[in-house]
C-alpha cells in the first residue's frame, strides 16, 4: 500500500487543483456522459487519449489494448462498440495507432512475449501476412514497422466496419463515421490516414485504394528523408 501513497496523494492535489479551477466541475460530470467519439488505441503509456486531442473526460469514449486491435471474437472490444454506438450515440469512431509500437515490433519480428501476448498479436502478424508484398518493398526495418502500424490501422478499422453494431447502425441510417488515425510519438502530431467510412461499401475495393493512398503518403514523406 506504501508503495501506492504517491499516487493517491496526486489524486488529492490533481482534485483539489481542478476544483480550485472550477468549482462545478465534478458537479457537471457526474451528470452526463454525452462523447461524440469512440477512440480505439494502443495501451501505452506515452499515448494518452483525452490529452492528445486535448478533450475533457466525458467528450471522449476509450477502449485500449495491445497494439490497437479489434477482433470480431473479441466480446470486450465489440461490447466496447455496441455501448458506443447504440448506447452513447458516437458519431465518430477513430481507431488509433502510433509509430515505434512495441506490439507491432514484436509481430513483425517474431519476436515471442509468451503467454496471451502472443495470441493476442497474431492479429497483427495477420495482417502482416496480408501485407506482405508492399511491406517488403520497404528498404529498412524501421519502414517497414512504420508501415505495418499504418496497415495495422488500416485493418483494425476495417474490422470495425465489419462489427454487427456498426452495420447495423448504418442499416438504420445513424450517423456514424470509422476513421483511421496514427501517432506520431517524437512530435505529438496526429495524422489522418485518408481513411473514412461513414456506410456500407465494398470493404475489399476500399482496401486496395486505401493501402495505395497510404503507399503514396509514405513516399512523398520519405523523399524529405524524415523518419517516423
Amino acid at each position: 500500500m506504501d508503495d501506492l501513497q504517491d499516487l493517491l496523494d496526486r489524486n488529492e492535489r490533481w482534485a483539489e487543483r481542478v476544483v480550485a479551477e472550477d468549482p462545478e466541475f465534478f458537479k457537471r460530470l457526474v451528470g452526463q456522459q454525452t462523447p461524440k467519439y469512440l477512440w480505439i488505441g494502443c495501451s501505452d503509456s506515452r499515448v494518452p487519449a483525452n490529452e492528445i486531442v486535448d478533450l475533457q473526460p466525458g467528450e471522449l469514449f476509450v477502449h485500449r489494448n495491445i497494439a490497437n486491435v479489434v477482433p470480431l471474437s473479441d466480446v470486450n472490444a465489440q461490447s466496447v462498440i455496441q455501448f458506443a454506438v447504440e448506447v452513447l450515440k458516437v458519431e465518430h469512431i477513430m481507431v488509433v495507432g502510433h509509430y515505434r509500437c512495441s506490439g507491432v515490433h514484436a509481430a513483425l519480428h517474431a519476436k515471442e512475449l509468451g503467454g496471451v501476448s502472443d495470441f493476442w498479436l497474431s492479429q497483427v502478424r495477420s495482417v502482416a501476412a496480408r501485407h506482405a508484398s508492399v511491406l517488403g518493398e520497404q528498404d529498412n526495418d524501421h519502414r517497414r514497422e512504420s508501415f505495418l502500424c499504418e496497415l495495422n490501422v488500416l485493418e483494425q478499422a476495417f474490422n470495425v466496419c465489419s462489427s454487427v453494431p456498426v452495420r447495423n447502425a448504418w442499416g438504420r441510417g445513424q450517423k456514424l463515421a470509422v476513421h483511421g488515425w496514427i501517432y506520431r510519438l517524437g512530435d505529438g502530431r496526429l495524422r489522418h490516414l485518408d481513411f473514412s467510412v461513414d456506410g456500407e461499401t465494398d470493404l475489399e475495393l476500399l482496401r486496395a485504394e486505401a493501402v495505395a493512398k497510404i503507399g503514396a503518403a509514405r513516399r512523398e514523406h520519405y523523399s524529405g528523408r524524415r523518419e517516423a
